[in-house]
This record gives structure tokens, sequence and C-alpha cells, in this order.
């Protein structure tokens, strides 16, 4: 029996129309199937890291020590490069030299480093030597209003800090800019960086939170900086602190989160009013040696985009489990340590079928 013209044609249609979902199903699944999943090559030893209440951040020294920041405990310690104990370098303590509410740390090359602080909610910088000594240490202007909520901590304008051993570079864009620059004696030096347009204007707790991201140096010249809440964003600026690009973080990993964002944000009461709880979609983030960005989103996912801000890699992290970074740095020998846990993974791309020893 022939069947009629139309209906071939209908038949035909149906076909290519089945055909084209499941090659587009097919793309998908390959796309999701290019994630990366790098296994730790060491981390702390299990007497040392319970010894700490909240690590926070964990950075490498050129000669192999590691700089360890408990946020809970308001510590820093340092651990030599076997890991074999750690020793306690700064405590806690409302006065010059010691921590009190901290929120932020950071490690230059030359092994000096800073703590954000807010002793009586008032946003401090503190500038240490290697051995524990004070260098300098100088006050933020106004209150350390929260703005990020990650899981049960709250945490105020000073989130994260980048220190180049020269300068020291925050968000803070009640200023009206992303970027704020200070010398270490605490001199503003410049701002830069334009507010991106949320939407929520009229709100400012809301705007604001939205503006505020990790400032990430780039060993290869100039900056990043990577937005913390709404949709994830990045922007990369030259030394001057003049806009190169500006990349929104795609993946269809991150479908759910973006869909998921909210448009009405819960208050908490404080005494600056009532503050929006909001939420991270971006946890961490770190430069590499050839300036690619390695930015790790509340997806779980972190995506890897390379000095011209194309995507290269997704990856997935894992350390005695699933590891999502709350904290990541790259050791002078390429390393990249992920914090909870102070997990080092080796960044280059695994062979096909390969397997990386478990810890």
């Amino acid at each position: 029996m022939t069947l009629p013209f139309r209906v071939l044609r209908l038949l035909a249609v149906l076909l290519l129309a089945v055909l084209c979902t499941y090659a587009g199903g097919l793309a998908v699944a390959a796309q999701r199937s290019e994630i990366e999943t790098l296994t730790a090559v060491a981390a702390l030893p299990a007497h040392i890291a319970g010894s700490f209440q909240q690590l926070s951040s964990c950075q490498q020294t050129a000669g192999g020590d590691y700089f360890i920041f408990d946020r809970r405990s308001h510590a820093v310690f340092v651990a030599p490069a076997g890991f074999e104990s750690a020793r306690k370098l700064i405590t806690i303590g409302a006065e010059p030299g010691r921590l009190l509410d901290p929120s932020a740390f950071d490690l230059a090359s030359d092994d000096s480093f800073v703590v954000a602080d807010a002793p009586g909610g008032q946003p401090r910088i503190q500038v240490f030597l290697n051995t524990g000594s004070t260098v300098s240490v100088f006050r933020i202007p106004g209150r350390a209003l929260p703005r990020i909520t990650f899981g049960n901590l709250v945490l105020g304008g000073l989130a994260a800090v980048e220190y180049t051993g020269r300068s020291v570079f925050l968000s803070q864009p009640e200023l009206g800019a992303l970027i704020a620059e200070y010398s270490l004696d605490g001199r503003p030096l410049r701002t830069f960086g334009d507010l991106r347009k949320t939407g929520h204007e009229q709100d400012p707790g809301v705007h604001l939170a939205m503006n505020s991201g990790l400032v990430i140096a780039n060993p290869a010249g100039g900056f990043f900086f990577v937005f913390l809440a709404g949709v994830p964003q990045f922007r990369k600026y030259d030394s001057t602190g003049r806009l190169l690009f500006d990349r929104h973080v795609e993946g269809p990993e991150l479908d759910e989160l973006v869909q998921a964002l909210p448009t009405t944000w819960a208050r908490r009461k404080g005494e600056d009013g009532n503050i929006p709880i909001v939420m991270p979609s971006v946890q961490a983030a770190a430069a590499d040696a050839a300036g690619n960005l390695w930015i790790a989103t509340a997806a779980g996912i972190t995506y890897v985009y390379d000095s011209n801000g194309e995507k290269k890699r997704a990856v997935r992290f894992r350390g005695a489990g699933a590891l999502s970074p709350t904290a990541m740095s790259f050791t002078p020998k390429g390393r990249l340590l992920v914090t909870p846990g102070c997990y080092a993974f080796e960044t280059g791309r695994s062979r096909p079928g390969a397997v990386t020893p478990a810890l």
C-alpha cells in the first residue's frame, strides 16, 4: 500500500524532530561528561586538621611553610612543609597584633601576610611579617556590615582581601567602585571598576551585596574581579584599572542555580537596620601563573577561564569525599590548595583512564 504524500511528509518531519531532539540530548550529555575530577595528592594529617575549628584559608610560602587561617579561633597558624606540627602565630585579641572577628587572610610572595578583622564592628587591616611581627595596622572607615552569607556564617564588608606585598586590595562597592587599593599604611590610593547594574539599586543592601566580590591579582598582570552573589560573572582589568572584558560564568551545571536565584530576600535585624540575607553563587576563585582564572561555584563545579576569557575546563574536586572549595590558592610550584581541609591538587589534565592515588 502506498502512503499519501502528505502522510509521508508528516512522518519525515516527525522523524527529523526526533533526531534533532536526540542529537541535542547527546550534545548536552557530552558537555556534562567533560567535567574532570581532580583527586587530592596531599592533605593535612588528621591529627593537625582536627586541631582547627574552622580552617578558612591555607597558603604556602616559597620556602614550603603553610600559613593557615582559622577564622573561628581568631588565629593564624604556621606549619612546616612536612606538616609535622602547626604553631599558633597570631592569637585572639582586640589590640594591634592580635585578631578579633577576622574575616579574610592573604599571603604575599615575600611571605608577609594580611588579616582583615573587625574589633567592635570596626573594620581593620593588619599587615604581618612571616615571624608574626606587626608591620602596620589601619582602620577602614564605616562599619563591617554583613553582606554575604556562607551557610551559617555571615560575612561583613571585608569578606575578602587581596595582598600583593605592596598594596592591599578590597571589595568596597559602597565607595562607588568595585575595587579599592590601599597602601600598607592605610592611605587610599585609588578605586576602579564600575558597579554592575542589578535592578535593585533602590535597595542598597541588595545592590551592594550583588556588587561584592573577590579581587584576584593576576600573576600574568592586572586583576580579576569575581562577583560573589547574583548571576555568576567576572571582569578582567589591566594594571591601570582599565576594563579589558566582562564575562558571565555559564555552563549546564549552573542552569538550576541561576534559575533559582531569588528576587526577594529574607532580612536580618541589625544595628544598621534590616539587612538582606544574600547567599553566594560563587564561593572561591584564584588565578594560576599562566593567568587562567579558576572560579568555584556554589553548584559544586569549578570553571577555568583562560587569559582571553574563554572557558577551557570544568572541574570537580575530591578529597576524602566530594569537595566544594570555599578558598583556593596556588603554591609557588603550581599546585592548587583548596579548603576546607587544605587539600593539594595537581592541576594538569589527567590522561584518559588515569587514576590518581587516593589519600
